[in-house]
């Protein structure tokens, strides 16, 4: 445990900082596997609502930075690919 007032404050912020960051990727990846079982149930206006949610809950995670923006891209793209797959 630190003994410096600056280090236990910082210790304080960082555990709410993770805490949120928790909570933001969590919430991403609900997102992310209500698409991925629309899409596997085959219910294309499902999956086109949830693609939608699910892209904008990458964008604002990597507006937080809780991820990076190449690793928002490459999900995006993932997540595009199924949808796609699914129309043809």
């Amino acid at each position: 445990m630190p003994n410096i007032k600056s280090a236990m404050k910082r210790v304080k912020v960082i555990k709410a900082k993770t805490l949120r960051n928790q909570m933001i990727k969590s919430a991403l990846k609900t997102y992310i596997k209500k698409f991925e079982s629309a899409v596997k149930e085959g219910n294309l206006e499902e999956a086109k609502a949830a693609f939608s949610v699910a892209v904008k809950k990458i964008d604002q995670a990597v507006a937080k930075g809780v991820i990076h923006k190449n690793t928002a891209s490459r999900k995006k793209s993932q997540l595009a690919r199924k949808l796609n797959s699914m129309n043809a």
